[in-house]
């Protein structure tokens, strides 16, 4: 995850995070995940959801994105980052979240607004502010946080919408910082936050 991502996830998202929780996430990053490693709390209850087989016994395979093997109202959090982007049909993966968050709970995602095409193994979406309160109104949740920031260090008088620096090699970087002396316009990721309540009844 890059630290934009990490940084909107951070500041809106985690602090809803409250000890004792029952957490879902889909699309996990790395093991122990980047986002669990965030929100550390006493008590909580964190399992993942993917595609593939994952070797942890709090893991669930999934046969589709838009299917989980998971009772309804099962999780207080769903929680997912840089994967709404790689869904083919996102208004029928949202409707699968909310189904799976129990009445009250919270549906987090964070998505890249700025960053250019990359396939994992596909790549569908960008998503503004008005998208995804399109889709929750789609699926019924209350919007909580719906926040679209950039948040990494400014590094140059002309930055511009793009990827993450951490994204690049050092060669990269080092040429990025160069550069940007010179007043060449230096790219900073813009990613969403949005977090959804399910309502009570």
């Amino acid at each position: 995850m890059h630290a934009n991502s990490r940084i909107l996830y951070e500041l809106y998202a985690a602090p809803l995070i409250k000890p004792g929780m029952k957490v879902l996430e889909i699309g996990p990053d790395k093991l122990p995940t980047t986002l669990q490693d965030i929100s550390q709390k006493p008590g909580i209850e964190w399992h993942v959801l993917g595609l593939d087989e994952y070797p942890v016994p709090y893991a669930i395979l999934a046969k589709s994105e838009y299917e989980y093997p998971i009772a309804d109202e099962t999780y207080d959090v769903v929680v997912a980052a840089n994967v709404l982007e790689h869904v083919r049909r996102p208004w029928v993966w949202m409707r699968e979240l909310a189904r799976v968050v129990r009445k009250g709970g919270l549906v987090m995602t964070v998505n890249p607004v700025s960053w250019p095409y990359h396939e994992a193994p596909i790549d569908c979406w960008r998503a503004f502010p008005e998208g995804m309160q399109a889709l929750f109104d789609e699926v019924g949740l209350i919007t909580v946080v719906n926040r679209c920031e950039a948040h990494e260090p400014i590094r140059s008088k002309n930055d511009t919408p793009g990827r993450s620096i951490t994204a690049y090699g050092w060669k990269h970087q080092l040429m990025d910082r160069m550069l940007g002396l010179i007043g060449y316009p230096q790219e900073r990721s813009h990613d969403i936050v949005s977090v959804g309540r399910r309502p009570d009844a």
